[in-house]
């Protein structure tokens, strides 16, 4: 399969984004971006940091800016994106502008709220369960948005995951291509 746009992941913290967006990648042999490594790499802080120090809005200035910026230089590749980037109604026209498939790997939020609470890694948006709960059942809706929906099985193997994503691809861009 020859790739054609960008693909960008999406869904809420700890649903997977950047390990599948790896595999995929992968799969696909075509580069894969992390939007929060590069973020990161450019500012010199994590988007917890930058969201703990500099607010929110400031954050997602940032990750508006570099994900336009990113868009500019992949023609093809995966990107994953940070759980609150598609919720920017910006994002998704930046997104949309770029001709990008978007996916959306939908998780259930105990799964994500195990591997959140296991992880070493700083969730200001969701440091308690109650907050990470909510903030999962605002952002579901627009999560919801994405072209292509979808739903790991449990136990499901990454390997079968993918080749379930590369189908989905497959499918969409037939559709599209009519």
């Amino acid at each position: 399969m020859k790739l054609e746009r960008p693909i960008v992941i999406t869904g809420f913290m700890g649903c997977g984004k950047s390990k599948i967006a790896r595999a995929l990648a992968r799969r696909l042999d075509v580069p894969v971006v992390d939007l929060d490594d590069i973020i990161t790499a450019r500012q010199g802080r994590t988007p917890a940091q930058l969201i703990t120090e500099d607010g929110e809005p400031a954050f997602r200035a940032i990750e508006t800016n570099t994900l336009r910026e990113t868009l500019k230089t992949i023609p093809a590749g995966v990107i994953a994106l940070g759980g609150g980037a598609w919720i920017e109604v910006r994002n998704r026209k930046l997104i949309d502008q770029y001709g990008c498939l978007s996916i959306w790997l939908d998780v259930p939020f105990e799964v994500c709220w195990g591997r959140i609470e296991t992880s070493a890694e700083d969730r200001p948006l969701g440091r308690t369960r109650e907050q990470a709960l909510k903030l999962y059942e605002r952002r579901k809706p627009i999560y919801q948005l994405a072209a292509i929906h979808m739903q790991r099985m449990p136990d499901e193997d990454l390997g079968d995951f993918i080749a379930r994503i590369e189908h989905k691809i497959l499918a969409t861009d037939e559709r599209r291509s009519v």
